[in-house]
């Protein structure tokens, strides 16, 4: 079973530390770490997701939140803001808030740069749009591979392959094996841009795939967690085979209330408003979100959660000074069901195309 580590006060180095200093694993302010299997680096078990974040405040955003004690930052080339997120890093660095090696930056490649001539180029441009040397976190954002589309033509590429076109839609690479893609991610470690690689949104069929034909395994799976999707076999199996698990979306619906490509919610479906997660949030005087992140991570398995508010940022982070009872977390596992807001299968119905990835 993947180990968690105890709170480890945040570190202070140089921006000229060597190269032995520069490899630890970052050291989160108070916030528990993921061991994880094979590099024995600490990922922090909780961050602040990136999606949705406005390029116009994301550096701001991002150099608060360092200052606020987060040290994993969850970024993707998909989010089309890499760029912000790197000022408002360098940013924190310069003004001495921590250093480069007290961070945890996760990226994703993108589904149209699966062919293995592409995985490097489009990991070089995650860093240079972040202005990092490397990646702590590499990850394959979908287990999808769509026709490329070169930087110069469209970055980033999103899902539409032309929208130009008269019928704009996904096209899918149908030539691409997942094989030659983790490959790939592979030559990434051993190149040293990135320290970890792993996937997002991969189902245990997939994984056991991966496992099977990998040089170097699959470290994270980042998936769709929270109380109406709990994944419990999911989980089970990962911490069996020793794969951290990050859940995406662990507040429920409120990323999704307002894309129309998403499985729009019903208003009334929030888990942060349910009357399970509000008795408990009464009992123990902590706010709904707070119940919830900590029910995630007393799961064994991190976290990142979005927002572009400090006392929000503040409160997402401030879960380890209180306990769920074993009837807390029984009963707020119970709510679920089975409910996926980011499913491919949905909204690639959307865009000409079927991507059932959960079916």
């Amino acid at each position: 079973m993947m180990s968690l580590e105890p709170k480890v006060p945040a570190g202070r180095m140089s921006l000229t530390a060597n190269h032995a200093a520069a490899s630890r694993a970052p050291e989160p302010t108070g916030c528990p770490a993921l061991k994880l299997a094979r590099t024995g680096n600490l990922l922090p078990v909780v961050g602040l997701g990136t999606w949705q974040i406005e390029r116009g405040e994301c550096a701001k955003v991002i150099e608060e939140a360092i200052r606020a004690g987060y040290r994993h930052i969850d970024c993707a080339c998909d989010y089309g803001n890499e760029k912000e997120v790197g000022q408002g890093i360098r940013a924190a660095i310069k003004d001495g808030v921590c250093s480069r090696a007290d961070l945890w930056i996760t990226s994703k490649l993108w589904n149209t740069y699966h062919r293995k001539e592409h995985v490097r180029a489009a990991c070089e441009k995650d860093l240079s749009d972040l202005g990092l040397e490397y990646l702590d976190l590499y990850l394959i954002h979908f287990p999808i591979s769509l026709k490329f589309v070169p930087f110069e033509t469209r970055y980033p590429p999103e899902w539409i392959h032309d929208p130009s076109a008269p019928q704009p839609k996904m096209e899918m690479d149908e030539g691409v094996s997942i094989n030659d893609t983790w490959a790939g991610m592979e030559e990434l470690v051993e190149a040293g841009l990135v320290r970890n690689i792993g996937v997002c949104n991969f189902n245990v069929q997939l994984l056991q795939h991966v496992r099977s034909v990998a040089r170097i395994p699959p470290q994270v799976n980042q998936v769709e967690l929270h109380p109406f999707l709990v994944q419990e076999q999911l989980l089970r199996y990962c911490a069996h085979v020793g794969i951290a698990v990050t859940g995406f979306s662990p507040l429920g619906s409120g990323s999704y209330e307002g894309p129309a490509s998403y499985q729009a919610p019903d208003p009334k479906e929030s888990v942060l408003l349910h009357p399970t997660v509000a008795a408990i949030s009464q009992k123990l005087g902590k706010t709904p979100a707070q119940v919830v992140l900590r029910w995630a991570t007393l799961r064994r398995y991190s976290v990142v959660a979005k927002s572009s508010k400090t006392e929000r940022q503040l409160e997402n982070l401030s879960l380890f000074d209180f306990q769920l009872s074993a009837e807390d977390i029984a009963s707020i596992t119970a709510l679920d069901r089975g409910l996926r807001y980011n499913d491919p299968g949905v909204f690639s119905q959307g865009m000409g195309a079927c991507c059932p990835i959960h079916g």
